[in-house]
């Protein structure tokens, strides 16, 4: 956290000499010199307009007074989207005479209002808040030598109402603090000087590996520290800190010579009453903690003593007693007392494989309620040596004598009895023995007056011999009375790899009622629901899909279910519903209900239930029959972030089909609303597996046009999801096809100002784009599009045309009936040639028109010759040469139309006295066509040889690492096989020059 400040006041001193460097009266210039500063220091984004930029002589005289308002700090790179800080208001009292002698920037003052800063550090170790451009980088780049010559000297800082976030994610470890009030001060113009600062937090919380130590508390924090800035060296002296009324403080030192830092700290409280640490337990300080009563004593004191860098963790060490304590809430006739703790925590080197804790003693009397535990745990890692127990026999209307529960009435007598000794892994388990039984539970709320009576329960673990599959987990029994309504049950669960299960729940439960009882946050569910289920099995036979090993049958009924959540906001309500259960299969007969506002009725089939709700990678199998007299998709499409409805284009992402279902839909809906489309006698069947939608013979009325359709909707890559689309289509309008479906405003925009109706027989397939809109270059197809009847008046090309050849009646015409073959190749819309006859004028059309509005066409005119003007008849001379007109009754004018729909440009491309129309436009739209298909096919072949190359590489690598690995092992070999012969070799030289014995004489002559 040192750095962090020391980076913040380092980068508010850089912003202010920038300030200094310029005329500072020119707003521009002062942002141009921020930025410039910025640049070269600061390796984040800073955000700030220059008509927030202001300067004071008035605010602060006789300091100058610098501010810049709506300041925002964003990272780069892993923290691109990560907002490190936002400061709405940020300001500078600096020293007048400092501003004009330009050769010290003295900061009397920093304040900032409101701020929000979060502090994130990634699993890796990154850090969000370093962004400091190092010395070594930031000499490389041209500056200012006067900017350089700069020399900060901060006074004192303030920060109003602040909000503080520190997520650590390598520890994981993570801090929050509301209302944040800070003030601090120190000579940083001095080398060594004190640091004072004073901190306040309306609510703090700290949190470790997903649980909150502290939760909400209030903090007081009053400090002195000494600052040996040339040495990097930091020492706590005078301090006070305070979370809610437990007092402590540190004593020791913190050195920062390069990126380690180097704790030698410890720290203790300052208080020795019961009541001081009693304040920090979750859920004891309110409004009513002032007038609790408490007594005894506690000690509490620890360490933190090592280096941190990357992954590296200082060692730390904690140990708390507490001594007969006791409290008393004042309203309540009964105490909490003799309450004992002994307990320590320690990690010598920070790891958490190596942290210790032992609780030595835990006991207190809830009322005339014992509870005691005892536990000492060595590792806090993937593997734990766990020797401890727990025994508590609780009267539960005891406790609501001790404790304050606010409108809930609670009896009963709660027995719990566990021991665990051994070790605890992925592969092994201590060997437990504990029970929980529970007898004449009652539960009453004041929001629901019906009680839960009659609450009995009764459940063992057991494990005898270490191993996770000799686990045993067995509820003997469960039952319940709500408000005359029965429930009961049983589970046996034996083994944790690969479980055995035995259970069976019966009778009433209305969730109505339960929910009054124990309140559901962020949701809302009642009705009733009526279940006889029984199952038996194992897990492994599920996972082999050896079902006949599986038991499971029942049946379940279900009336006026009403559930509503933050992600289900549209509601759904089940009016009733059947379902019986058996192996293999569960049947559900006469649902009826609503999924938001739109009725469905239902029933059916599902298969493979147990597997797809016990195992990962087990699909859900069925056969659906769903109708509806009015089902609106609108109200299922809504913006992710906000909850809105959607706009008419697309919501960014794509709908992914679930990979664990495989079930088919028989829909009957009378009318569906999509967009702005009313489909109505909807029929057809949508089957959904392996991740892909299919339609099958889905039929639909809109828009005056009847629909048919197959096709399907591939999301195995969700970055290039795919669809296949066949379409038969009649009677539908022009204008009414051109408002509704992109591709025909991609494809023919001409249907815009089209008057009459067309029908078509199309298949397309392509690739959908994030926004699932296709993406036009991916398309390929064909069909046929038959005309019915199309009245071409004021269409731009024909005019164009018209304009062109002074032939009047082809600005307006009918066409009816006829028929025109189109494909899709490479993204491109091409028509086939077709004729068609406007007056004694003979046309043929043919060409193409890209997705992004391009056209290209040509048209060929059957005319007669006296028809062709003197200016185009010149022109059509030159460009025949040498065939004569003279005596020709028909000529074919071959023209070119280019441009955009909209802005086409038609020129003539050539004429022929004895070519036919339709002969001229064939052979130019079959050259179109096939150059089309043969740049698809070189794409195609690019990707192959692309994806070819990449095996090959990816081979090659695994041949390479293989060789390496090989020739490793041979070296290896190579040199114990040396070092044995040497070994060998040498004894056997030892053995050679080995000193013999020397006989022990003195033992002979005493024998003599």
């Amino acid at each position: 956290m040192k750095k962090v400040a020391i980076g913040f006041f380092i980068f508010v001193a850089l912003l202010f000499a920038a300030a200094a460097l310029v005329p500072l009266l020119f707003k521009d210039k002062i942002k141009l010199a921020l930025d410039k500063e910025i640049a070269r220091n600061i390796n984040a984004e800073v955000v700030y307009q220059t008509d927030d930029v202001s300067l004071s002589l008035f605010r602060n005289f006789p300091n100058l007074s610098l501010g810049v308002e709506n300041l925002s700090v964003i990272g780069k790179d892993s923290f691109a989207t990560d907002t490190l800080a936002r400061i709405p208001s940020f300001r500078m009292g600096l020293n007048l005479m400092s501003v004009i002698s330009g050769d010290e920037l003295k900061v009397n003052s920093i304040t900032l209002n409101e701020p929000v800063i979060r502090l994130l550090v990634l699993k890796s170790g990154k850090a969000n808040w370093d962004i400091m451009i190092d010395d070594s980088t930031a000499a490389e780049t041209p500056e200012d030598t006067l900017a350089s010559d700069f020399r900060m000297a901060i006074k004192g800082w303030e920060v109003n109402n602040g909000t503080l976030y520190y997520d650590d994610l390598s520890i994981p470890f993570g801090m929050v603090g509301y209302n944040v009030n800070h003030t601090g001060s120190g000579d940083f113009e001095k080398d060594v000087f004190d640091m004072k600062s004073q901190t306040t937090a309306e609510r703090f919380t700290m949190t470790y590996d997903g649980a909150n130590y502290i939760e909400n508390a209030r903090l007081n924090a009053d400090v002195t520290m000494a600052m040996d800035l040339n040495q990097y060296l930091y020492t706590f002296k005078d301090n006070n800190i305070r979370i809610n009324e437990f007092p402590f403080k540190f004593d020791g030192t913190i050195l920062m010579p390069d990126e380690a830092i180097d704790f030698d700290l410890t720290f203790a409280a300052t208080e020795t009453d019961f009541r001081n640490v009693l304040s920090v337990v979750p859920g004891m300080y309110s409004e009513q903690f002032e007038d609790i009563k408490t007594d005894g004593k506690l000690s509490f004191e620890g360490y933190m003593k090592g280096r941190m860098l990357d992954t590296l963790m200082p060692g730390y060490g904690m140990d708390l007693k507490v001594i007969n304590g006791m409290f008393k809430y004042p309203d309540l006739p009964e105490a909490a007392r003799n309450i004992n703790v002994d307990m320590s925590v320690d990690s010598k080197d920070g790891e958490l494989a190596n942290t210790n804790v032992e609780v030595r003693q835990f006991h207190l009397d809830l009322g005339k309620n014992p509870v005691d535990a005892k536990a000492v745990i060595k590792g806090l890692d993937k593997t734990m040596l766990v020797d401890g127990n727990v025994k508590a026999n609780v009267d539960l209307a005891e406790i609501t004598k001790v404790f304050p529960v606010e409108d809930m009435t609670l009896r009963g007598l709660l027995k719990v009895d566990a021991n665990a000794k051994g070790t605890y892994s992925e592969t092994s388990m201590p060997v437990i023995d504990a029970d929980l039984n529970l007898t004449n539970g009652y539960v009453k709320s004041k929001d629901f007056p019906a009680p839960i009576q009659q609450l009995n329960m009764v459940t063992n673990v057991r494990n005898t011999t270490g191993n996770t599959d000799d686990t045993r987990i067995n509820i003997e029994r469960f039952n319940m009375n709500l408000d005359g309504e029965p429930l009961e049950g049983r589970m046996l669960i034996q083994g944790i790899d690969q479980p055995a299960f035995d259970g069976r729940i019966k009778g009433i439960l209305d969730l109505t009622k339960l929910t009054k009882i124990f309140p559901l946050e962020n949701m809302t569910l009642s009705g009733r629901i009526n279940a006889d289920v029984a199952a038996k099995g194992k897990m492994s036979d599920i996972e082999d899909e050896k079902y006949n090993n599986i038991t499971a049958n029942g049946t379940m009924a279900v009336s006026n279910l009403n559930f509503v959540s933050t992600d289900l906001p549209q509601g759904m309500k089940i009016s009733k519903a059947n379902a019986t259960f058996n192996n293999e299969r569960i049947n559900l007969q006469n649902m009826s209900g609503y999924l938001g506002k739109s009725d469905i009725q239902a029933n059916g089939s599902l298969s493979n239930y147990v597997g797809y709700a016990l195992a990962d990678n087990q699909p859900l199998r069925g056969t659906f029959n769903i109708s509806s007299n009015r089902f609106d998709v609108n109200e299922w499409l809504v913006d992710e972030n906000t909850g809105a409805p959607v706009e008419e284009t697309a919501s960014e992402g794509v709908v992914e089909v679930p990979a664990n279902l495989d079930v088919a839909l028989n829909i009957d809906a009378k009318q569906v609303l999509y967009e702005n489309l009313k489909l109505n006698n909807m029929t057809g069947q949508v089957q959904v597996k392996d991740k892909i939608a299919r339609l099958n013979k889905v039929s639909f009325n809109t828009l005056g046009a009847t629909f048919a359709t197959s096709g399907s909707y591939n999301t195995q890559s969700l970055q290039h999801p795919l669809f296949d689309m066949k379409l038969d289509i009649q009677d539908l309008g022009f204008k009414e096809a051109f408002d509704a479906f992109n591709t025909v405003q991609a494809f023919a925009p001409i249907a815009k100002v089209l008057e009459g109706k067309f029908s078509t027989n199309f298949a397309f397939a392509g690739e959908l784009g994030q926004n699932m809109v296709p993406v036009f270059q991916t398309l390929d197809g064909e069909g046929v599009i038959k005309v019915l009847r199309a009245a071409v008046r004021n269409v731009p090309i024909v005019d164009k045309i018209s304009s062109l050849t002074h032939f009047e009646e082809l600005r307006n015409f009918v066409i009816e009936n006829k028929i025109i073959d189109a494909q899709i190749v490479d993204g491109k819309f091409i028509v086939k040639p077709f004729k068609m006859d406007v007056g004694n004028v003979g046309m043929s059309v043919g060409g193409s028109t890209s997705a992004d509005g391009g056209i290209d066409y040509i048209t060929a005119l059957d005319v007669p010759a006296g028809k062709v003007g003197r200016e185009l008849n010149t022109r059509l001379s030159s460009l025949l040469g040498n065939e004569s007109l003279a005596n020709s009754e028909r000529v074919t004018l071959k023209l070119n139309v280019g441009g955009t729909y909209s802005d086409p440009r038609v020129s003539l491309a050539g004429g022929s006295v004895k070519e036919k129309a339709a002969d001229m436009v064939q052979s130019v739209v079959k050259n179109k066509l096939d150059e089309a298909k043969q740049q698809v096919d070189q794409r195609r072949q690019q990707l192959q040889d692309s994806v070819q190359n990449e095996l090959v590489r990816k081979r090659q690598e695994v041949e390479r690492k293989a060789q390496q690995e090989l020739d490793k092992k041979r070296a290896e070999a190579e040199q114990q096989i040396k070092k044995q012969a040497t070994d060998k070799v040498g004894g056997f030289l030892r053995q050679l020059t080995k000193p013999a014995a020397t006989p022990d004489t003195t033992k002979a002559g005493a024998n003599q």
